[in-house]
């Protein structure tokens, strides 16, 4: 390659990234998925459209797996753990329970109604019962709802690529035929928990060594934490032989819940690396689709599959899985409809394509096919359903972003919070936030106006405020701000209910 085939590529690549970073903007206006726009921008740029061939499954079997490692890291980051920490074991089961009901409910569906041998049929049930963290991150994020529900299908999306990769795998090299379902089972359970293991110690040990080393620039922790995170998946996978998903998920969840220096500027950067790999990600399978093989009995075959994962088997594995931790009917409900099929379910595909299973081809056809309208169908409506089944979350809109940057010669902490709209932060005088003794508010952005305040200062919308505070005082002072911001400034009046709000 020289050097003008190399520039050639890097204006085509910033093009196409380009073109998909204002992608994100008209997909927001529309209420569609960003991810069906950037599969049409890889099948208009593959060999139905501008003539760019790409058939290397390999290549996108791995390059989708590094992918789905970043988008797994950010999801583990931005996760809040005091959500999904109560509803972890719910999660759980329905990354295991239920992705192994909707296999079995899509298999028997695949075999007995449309005729397809067993291989097949389990292999089209593995590849589209795991949700995706991509789109559920994504979508899940602009709707407002229940911490919990948000909690479960964040927790379960992040963990169910574990068992459908190892089943998608070994059905496609013919071990489960040969060594039967108990041995899987047993695989299966040992993956998991030892990966899950592994990614709590890494992560343990990743807190540790950020807290204790002094980085010379606020750009470098977003990078170590990356690396710790990929260091984790690429760990448990080389040296244990086990779940690199699940070790990648638990261990960014470790780092994400600790308080770690530069977290929004972190948060910030590892977001945009995720938007990155979902960019390429999807880019990548569309150009690796073919349309012009795809007839109207794929489209079929996709209806009807697409009707039985995403009707049948996920609420029936919803209802199963759900119903012991007596989750309510509506909650269920959203549950169920809001697990998002995207990313995930194609790279699976590509498996047997690379291990040239017979018939895989049309796998992951009438898997893109199925992912496209499905996406389509259940993407828009979410905000929609969310308000008929009453599971807003009220008050979502009045969490405050707070940041912090170590004052180390001082012994102190400097933390950057910014007032949304609506935050009960506005209005509010700084005498009236009530932070602990030695805490201070030194400086107020405002219109990008600076200016230091007083006790009398009244707080808007908008504002941004630089708060220092002693190392021993930072997590007391920054639950007192999230309190008032949810509560007002008589958060913490009302007895055990004002102690809550400030814990």
């Amino acid at each position: 390659m020289d050097v003008h085939e190399l520039d050639r590529i890097l204006l085509a690549g910033a093009t196409v990234l380009l073109v998909a970073i204002v992608a994100v903007r008209l997909s927001g206006r529309l209420g569609l998925p960003s991810l069906l726009i950037y599969l049409g921008m890889g099948v208009l740029l593959g060999e139905s459209g501008l003539g760019i061939e790409f058939e290397n499954a390999e290549l996108a079997h791995a390059l989708g797996f590094a992918a789905l490692v970043i988008i797994l890291t950010e999801g583990g980051l931005t996760t809040r753990w005091n959500e999904v920490r109560p509803v972890m074991p719910l999660g759980v089961v329905l990354a295991t329970v239920g992705v192994a009901i909707s296999v079995g409910v899509v298999a028997c569906v695949a075999h007995f109604v449309l005729g397809l041998d067993w291989q097949i049929s389990v292999l089209i049930g593995a590849v589209t019962s795991p949700t995706d963290a991509a789109a559920v991150f994504s979508v899940l994020r602009r709707v407002p709802i229940r911490p919990r529900l948000r909690g479960a299908l964040e927790a379960e999306s992040g963990l169910n690529d574990a068992p459908t990769v190892l089943l998608v795998t070994l059905v496609s090299t013919g071990e489960v035929g040969d060594k039967g379902w108990l041995h899987f089972g047993g695989l299966a359970v040992y993956e998991l928990v030892v990966g899950a293991l592994f990614g709590l110690l890494v992560g343990w040990a990743s807190v540790w060594l950020l807290r204790r080393v002094a980085l010379s620039s606020a750009g470098l922790y977003p990078l170590a934490i990356v690396s710790l995170a990929v260091i984790s998946y690429a760990g448990g996978t080389v040296l244990l032989h086990v779940s690199g998903f699940a070790a990648v998920y638990v261990t960014s969840l470790v780092i994400g819940r600790a308080e770690l220096p530069h977290r929004l500027a972190t948060r910030s950067f590892v977001d945009g690396f995720a938007w990155l790999a979902q960019i390429g990600l999807f880019v990548m399978l569309g150009l690796l689709a073919s349309p012009g093989r795809i007839g109207l009995d794929d489209v079929g075959v996709a209806l009807v599959i697409g009707i039985a994962v995403t009707v049948v088997g996920r609420f029936a594995a919803v209802a199963l899985s759900a119903t012991p931790f007596k989750v309510p009917w509506n909650e269920q409900t959203f549950i169920a409809w809001a697990g998002l099929r995207g990313a995930v379910p194609i790279v699976l595909a590509t498996i047997p394509l690379a291990e040239k299973v017979p018939q895989s081809e049309r796998v992951f056809d009438v898997v893109f096919v199925l992912v496209t309208l499905f996406t389509l169908l259940q993407g828009p409506s979410l905000p929609w359903l969310a308000r008929r089944l009453r599971v807003l979350d009220d008050n979502a809109a009045y969490e405050v972003d707070i940041d912090v940057a170590p004052l180390e010669s001082l012994g102190a902490d400097m933390l950057q919070v910014h007032v949304p709209s609506e935050s009960r932060l506005a209005g509010v005088e700084i005498g009236e936030l009530r932070l602990p003794a030695g805490v201070s508010v030194s400086l107020v952005i405002r219109q990008q106006e600076a200016f230091v305040p007083e006790r009398r200062t009244v707080l808007r919308a908008g504002d941004a405020l630089l708060v220092v505070a002693p190392s021993t005082l930072r997590e007391q002072t920054v639950r007192r701000l999230r309190a008032v911001s949810r509560g007002g400034r008589l958060a913490g009046w009302f007895g055990e209910r004002g102690r809550e709000q400030d814990r």
